[in-house]
């Protein structure tokens, strides 16, 4: 039988992670060898009794040699520490999952992912800041890779489909239990244009304790991780935490102090996360080549506020006070237009909140 059944088995088997599979692994050199020992090798492997216990109840329910047949009537690949195609940057964490389960398809360019999260309750602000910055990125080939939540999650998601990129939603369920259950639709048409994956068995129902794992995934398969909104106990600061710990880059949308989905945000920032005023500084800052701008403008998709500074700066550079009485926009709609045109990549804010148009949008 191959070796490759007993790791889809294990991958079955509750609670059994990527920690105690090393421990088998270090002891018995093949999985094949830990499917078949008493309780009393697994406890010298380095389980816990319970654990040893546990897997030996398991395994009496599991017959490794149908796993593969049986994951694939159900339409779920998998991919396994050891083959080619298991996700480049997630290898290189601590302790990646021993198997994913997934539908869809994973690709090479997948190596070039962008995680978008945030939270549930997302503003108008959140929406657009979640929409603009995916179909950037989808423009310029990056993945994106979100949880399929309720809010950002999901317009990340919707997002990337709509400009007709790739995305992967990562559960914290198996991928035959799609939670919250009004995003199935969603989850069948990532499937074709990426993956639904997870490091849970089928049949995982999401619990809370499985999400963090979850959350860890999402950052261990991209190369930064955007946090657009999140409220100060946000589970988005929880993927922005492992992002960290893994050597990736945090950038963290500002917002105003007043907003209360803009605490982590701003809380990121104040512990060195990379203000994100324009998606373009996410290439920039790891390295990536732009393709060029679009160059050709279309008056309809400015809004009104957005051509009147536009055609206030022109080639100009005013600070906020000059373009305040040269539009004759409230300060408070000034600021938030500004905020929106940087992210559009429309203006940029020099020193000393002075503003200039960028080339391509001059009027």
């Amino acid at each position: 039988m191959s070796e490759r059944a007993y790791w889809l088995a294990f991958g079955l088997i509750k609670g059994m992670g990527p920690v105690r599979i090393r421990r088998l692994l270090r002891y018995f050199g093949q999985l094949s060898k830990a499917w078949r020992a008493s309780q009393e090798q697994l406890l010298a492997a380095g389980l816990s009794n319970k654990a040893a216990v546990q897997q030996i109840l398991q395994i009496k329910t599991i017959d490794p040699l149908a796993v593969p047949d049986s994951l694939a009537e159900k339409g779920i690949k998998t991919v396994i520490w050891n083959d080619p195609d298991y996700p480049r940057y997630l290898a290189q964490i601590a302790q990646p999952p021993h198997v994913l389960f997934y539908k869809g398809n994973l690709d090479q360019q997948d190596d070039l992912s962008v995680a978008i999260v945030g939270t549930r309750k997302v503003t108008g602000y959140g929406r657009q800041v979640t929409a603009d910055v995916v179909r950037y990125l989808t423009g310029n080939g990056i993945t994106i890779v979100s949880g399929l939540a309720r809010g950002v999650d999901a317009i990340a998601h919707r997002t990337a489909l709509e400009a007709g990129g790739r995305t992967l939603a990562v559960l914290g369920s198996g991928v035959d239990v799609i939670y919250p259950p009004e995003h199935r639709k969603l989850a069948q048409e990532i499937e074709e244009s990426g993956a639904v994956m997870s490091s849970y068995p089928p049949g995982t129902q999401p619990e809370g304790i499985n999400f963090p794992p979850r959350n860890r995934i999402i950052s261990g398969l991209s190369r930064a991780t955007v946090v657009v909104e999140a409220g100060a106990r946000s589970g988005a600061l929880i993927t922005a935490d492992f992002a960290v710990d893994q050597g990736r880059e945090v950038f963290a949308v500002p917002g105003s102090v007043f907003q209360a989905m803009s605490v982590g945000t701003n809380a990121l920032i104040a512990k060195g996360a990379i203000p994100m005023n324009n998606p373009a500084m996410i290439l920039e800052q790891l390295n990536l080549p732009r393709r060029e701008a679009q160059t050709s403008l279309e008056l309809p998709v400015f809004e009104e506020n957005e051509k009147r500074i536009l055609q206030c700066l022109g080639d100009k550079t005013l600070d906020i006070d000059e373009l305040a009485a040269s539009t004759n926009m409230p300060i408070e709609n000034l600021n938030a237009s500004l905020t929106m045109m940087e992210l559009k990549g429309y203006v940029r804010r020099d020193a000393g909140l002075q503003f200039t148009a960028n080339q391509a949008w001059k009027f």
